[in-house]
């Protein structure tokens, strides 16, 4: 099974646009299709801006279930401890905490709208793919 840790800029975008790429992508985990790592500060993160007033005046999802989104983010992915040291993302250091996740959870890919993580392309062989070409990847191709 394809193991992934999605940048919080992809759970936000989930909790915004219902149809989104985003929002396929939470659904595929839902289904069991996917298994998704996260860390304590991926984690909280997530919370933190999914609970800003700007954020939740553009959720199609309601208060509650925003909250039961967090809590089985952290409940049923792969937690990892997010401990290694590393300095990877030069423009943005707060971004190495998807790298570390990455390679603790021995992810193959990260999700992520973000340029500084995107233009890596990839990490000690992990994939860094926004939600269209990631979703590209793991589905067949439809004749």
């Amino acid at each position: 099974m394809v193991r992934v840790v999605l940048d919080t800029n992809i759970i936000v975008s989930a909790t915004i646009l219902k149809r989104g790429h985003s929002a396929q992508i939470l659904d595929l985990w839902r289904e069991g299709e996917i298994e998704v790592a996260i860390s304590p500060s991926i984690l909280k993160e997530i919370e933190d801006v999914l609970k800003r007033p700007r954020i939740v005046k553009q959720q199609w999802l309601k208060k509650e279930e925003v909250e039961a989104l967090i809590k089985r983010l952290g409940q049923s992915c792969v937690l990892t401890p997010g401990r290694l040291a590393l300095r990877v993302v030069e423009e943005d250091p707060a971004d190495d905490k998807f790298i570390v996740c990455a390679l603790e959870a021995e992810a193959d890919y990260i999700v992520s709208g973000d340029i500084h993580l995107r233009n890596l392309g990839e990490y000690r062989g992990i994939k860094i793919v926004p939600p269209r070409e990631f979703l590209e990847a793991i589905r067949p191709k439809e004749n």
